[in-house]
């Protein structure tokens, strides 16, 4: 077994006697307990911050809540957040209309020209910043919200209220590293692994509601889906 798994198999076996907000020992005391060098057990350390395991508090360190695990459904991320017991939230970053891409255009079915709406908002769980989503909204449909819906809500609840119904989604999942800008809105580094997604969703009458692009901490957030082979 080479030095770097032993040790970070050995913090493994530290975490699992500690719990949720308990501080981890320092490098320092690591290094000595172990017999290795300081440099060994930063690399280690930071495997664990990447993994979600531990996080940076202060000039200390210590153990993390659970990752946030979010549903690939078409819920909303508040539906996620409560199901887990986590008290979700948001913080409107930018709201107003752009005049969309030609890629854009296509994919809300909006005249050549037309506005579109754009959200932009950092998403909490018990007040860490775990997402940054951005919607694109086609204004002919929901054009009222500007009056209307407050950005620190679920969208979802107010799409629905206006008697829209979800049908389906295409989202696709990738991994990516933040830009300077959404680290800093997710309090975060552009070195933590992040993850996009990308999601198209349309009415029962196949017309399109929203395409939204949210960037989460891969740290706090993890996602699952239910899958099965009845249709097959």
């Amino acid at each position: 077994m080479s030095k770097p798994y032993a040790i970070r198999t050995a913090l493994t076996e530290v975490l699992d006697g500690l719990v949720e907000g308990d501080p981890f020992p320092p490098e320092r005391e690591l290094a000595a307990r172990f017999g290795v060098a300081r440099e060994t057990v930063r690399q280690a350390v930071h495997e664990l911050l990447v993994e979600g395991l531990v996080e940076r508090r202060g000039r200390g360190t210590v153990v993390s809540k659970p990752k946030l695990v979010q549903p690939l459904s078409l819920r909303s991320y508040t539906e996620g957040a409560v199901k887990m017991g986590r008290k979700p939230g948001r913080l409107l970053v930018t709201w107003e209309d752009v005049e969309p891409s030609p890629e854009l255009t296509a994919a809300l079915d909006v005249a050549p020209g037309e506005l579109v709406m754009h959200l932009e908002r950092v998403l909490l769980a018990d007040g860490q910043r775990i997402g940054l989503e951005s919607t694109y909204l086609p204004r002919h449909r929901f054009g009222a919200f500007t009056e209307t819906f407050d950005p620190t809500t679920s969208l979802y609840a107010a799409i629905r209220a206006t008697g829209v119904t979800f049908d389906r989604a295409v989202e696709r999942v990738e991994t990516v590293l933040a830009s300077p800008r959404e680290a800093g809105l997710l309090e975060s580094t552009t070195a933590m692994p992040m993850l996009r997604l990308h999601r198209r969703s349309v009415d029962t009458e196949g017309r399109p509601i929203e395409v939204v692009r949210s960037l989460y901490r891969g740290d706090r957030v993890a996602f699952e889906a239910l899958l099965d082979d009845r249709d097959q």
